[in-house]
């Protein structure tokens, strides 16, 4: 098989990215679950009996599914309309308002916590459907941005607080990176989706925080973990998956092609929003790759660079691709970057006969069981078949449904 796969703008790699995009729709689209939800599956495609329907997944679902829509790689809408359907019927909680994090198998709330990173999918959602003109899209994206607002947006910090109880008591008093930097996600899509100016101006104010600020003064490391009054807390430790340890490069990759999303939003006006990315991208790919055993990019590093967990999970290189690609769009000497996280997810991650990614390279099945949501996989393939920075929905019906089309 020829190595142009692996080369930036050319015919086989977009043969190849496609292909691929099309075997991971295919193998995902069955995770429906008439009962609600979506399943997780196992490495051949079956459903994992006993898992929980988690916000998240169910969110990043409608999302996926909404940009192959616009790519004209979904031909139905099935996946979307289920997905909303769930949203609104299974997540949201009609008792207390907000989105609960889980229901079990047959339908009862299994973690009633409110998470502030699993409202940012549902807003990201919400948006991803308006902009292929779903017809319940408005519904849910007024309700989960009125549960923003009350509930999450720290109005004297410019930040999305983190977690309550169902009821909404507070549980912690944890600041987290993480939700923030999704939430900054989910406000360029919003306003990508409604035209509101308010969405970008608060994606650009966290960004402003956590990079332009943290990530200055801490060698472009970004500090994950913060306590109420937004000092960082270095000795944190939580959940292995969500809060880790350290700091994670994979991280400075999705805040990079943040910044350039949102610096293209905004005109291309700010030019630091450039420097930031391109520090956070050489510091992350300097701590984080590990050419060995065919490469990857390990998951946390402490506050020197020094490994802390060094699993090679797949999402990392998946955002590696996603924001190497961005670099090449903006005239960045990126291409032997880019043929080199795609040999890594070729060789480690994907499946070619089955679709999916799998998550880990070693296969030590520590943290997953079968193969994750399409969310990361499915971005790094479609980022970059599309010369845009931003909109990619948009992009995507325009330079590749259309394409396919002719």
């Amino acid at each position: 098989m020829s190595e142009d796969r692996f080369q930036w703008n050319t015919a086989a790699n977009r043969d190849w990215l496609l292909d691929d995009a099309r075997r991971q729709f295919a193998f995902f689209a069955p995770s429906l679950n008439p009962s609600g939800g979506f399943d997780y599956l196992d490495d051949a495609g079956q459903p994992i009996p006993g898992q929980p329907r988690e916000l998240h997944a169910t969110a990043r679902m409608v999302h996926s599914f909404a940009l192959g829509h616009a790519a004209g790689l979904v031909t139905d809408g099935k996946i979307v309309d289920h997905g909303m359907k769930t949203l609104w019927q299974q997540h949201r909680d009609n008792d207390h308002g907000g989105y609960v994090w889980s229901f079990d198998e047959e339908g009862r709330v299994a973690q009633g916590n409110k998470l502030a990173y699993g409202h940012v999918f549902v807003l990201l959602a919400a948006s991803s459907a308006k902009l292929i003109g779903h017809p319940d899209a408005d519904l849910l994206l007024d309700d989960i941005r009125d549960v923003i607002e009350r509930r999450y947006w720290d109005a004297a910090n410019a930040r999305l607080k983190e977690e309550f109880a169902r009821d909404w008591s507070e549980i912690s008093d944890y600041r987290g990176m993480n939700a923030n930097m999704h939430g900054v996600e989910a406000f360029l899509a919003a306003h990508e989706a409604t035209q509101d100016r308010q969405f970008l101006d608060r994606a650009l104010g966290i960004i402003r925080f956590f990079v332009g600020q943290q990530g200055a003064a801490h060698d472009w490391r970004l500090p994950e973990h913060f306590d109420a009054e937004w000092d960082t807390d270095p000795a944190y430790e939580g959940d292995p998956m969500f809060r880790p340890a350290g700091t994670t490069p994979g991280h400075s990759f999705e805040w990079a092609r943040l910044c350039l999303h949102a610096w293209d939003l905004d005109g291309r006006r700010d030019v630091s929003l450039l420097d930031w990315a391109r520090n956070l991208y050489v510091q992350a790919d300097r701590d984080g790759w590990r050419q060995a055993d065919g490469g990857g990019i390990i998951y946390t590093v402490d506050e020197t660079g020094q490994p802390l967990r060094e699993n090679r999970y797949w999402w990392p290189v998946a955002e590696a691709i996603a924001t190497a690609a961005t670099l090449l769009k903006l005239g960045d000497d990126r291409a032997s970057d880019y043929a080199r996280y795609l040999t890594c997810a070729e060789a480690h991650f994907m499946d070619q006969r089955v679709g999916g990614w799998y998550p880990d390279a070693d296969r030590v099945g520590q943290q997953f069981t079968g193969k994750p949501d399409i969310y990361h996989s499915i971005q790094a393939v479609l980022y970059p078949l599309t010369p845009a920075i931003s909109r990619l929905s948009d992009a995507l019906a325009r330079d590749v449904a259309r394409g396919n089309a002719q």
